[in-house]
């Protein structure tokens, strides 16, 4: 029989691609992961990775392997998942991920006052642009500015985020046709505030790009132009002013996920209550409108 942890190793592998794809997904070195790969080979008596100058590759029995290992993997979650719903305790870890500057600049600060309500309870905060996997079990509860379109998951809009265009006070008086502005990395093209902020910026010089909005705010409070930033990030000492802009004012909606079968765990719905009505007092769903 083959060890199911050997599987879990070779399932990484075959969807990064690489060893080393597979160690940053599982948190350890491509050692562990070359050696677990080569157990599950020798348990089952079969190649499953070319080794070709040293590059892996898939054999077309990997392949095969793989997309069986697949369906025990989902099932081996669901298992878990059915556990987990059944504790009806609120001693556990619950683990939240959010977008980066949502989690550290407005739950992470919040948090305290769960954790007095609720000492018995353990918390993990991942603030990660990436959509993680509830599926998966990568997080107990996802707060997302997109509709999730999987179908194993149940959401709600608790909230909604307003934006606007910000500078250190005195830019404005900089004649507009030379204003300069600051934007998220090509990495982040594709989001809203992106476009937005391209569309106002209409041609005019992106100077300074970060993937992170408190940067963004530092860059701009030192003057190197105009940002655009969520309103829940800009305190009123924040060191900028808004900027008056002759396009239509964005607001993104804030969901809540959890995936079906967790959705009436205990210490999980603790979170969920808790997330909701703080984003929903400061950031109601109608803000923006």
């Amino acid at each position: 029989m083959f060890a199911w942890d050997d599987v879990r190793f070779f399932l990484a592998f075959a969807e990064s691609g690489t060893l080393s794809g597979a160690a940053r997904m599982l948190k350890v070195d491509h050692v562990t992961v070359a050696r677990r790969v080569t157990g599950l080979e020798q348990s089952l008596g079969e190649t499953l990775v070319d080794r070709v100058s040293k590059r892996w590759s898939m054999t077309d029995a990997g392949r095969e392997i793989a997309d069986l290992a697949l369906s025990m993997q989902s099932q081996a979650y669901a298992l878990e998942r059915a556990v987990r719903a059944r504790k009806v305790g609120s001693s556990a870890v619950v683990t939240v991920s959010a977008p980066p500057t949502l989690a550290s600049t407005f739950l992470a600060p919040r948090f305290a006052e769960l954790r007095a309500r609720h000492p018995e309870l353990e918390l993990s905060l991942l603030g990660t642009p990436a959509t993680v996997s509830l599926s998966r079990q990568e997080a107990d509860v996802a707060v997302r500015l997109a509709q999730p379109t999987e179908m194993s998951s149940v959401a709600r809009r608790i909230g909604r985020i307003a934006y606007g265009f910000y500078a250190a006070p005195g830019y404005v008086q900089i004649p507009p046709e030379q204003w300069e502005f600051i934007a998220y990395d090509g990495s982040l093209d594709h989001v809203p505030q992106q476009e937005w902020l391209r569309a106002f910026a209409g041609g005019r010089r992106v100077v300074f790009s970060s993937n992170d909005l408190t940067s963004q705010l530092a860059a701009a409070r030192q003057g190197v132009g105009i940002a655009a930033l969520p309103s829940f990030l800009v305190a009123p000492d924040a060191g900028v002013v808004p900027v008056p802009a002759d396009v239509a004012p964005l607001a993104r909606d804030i969901y809540l996920v959890v995936h079906a079968d967790l959705r009436r765990n205990h210490a999980i719905r603790i979170v969920m209550d808790f997330i909701s009505e703080q984003i929903g007092s400061a950031l109601p769903p109608d803000a923006g409108r």
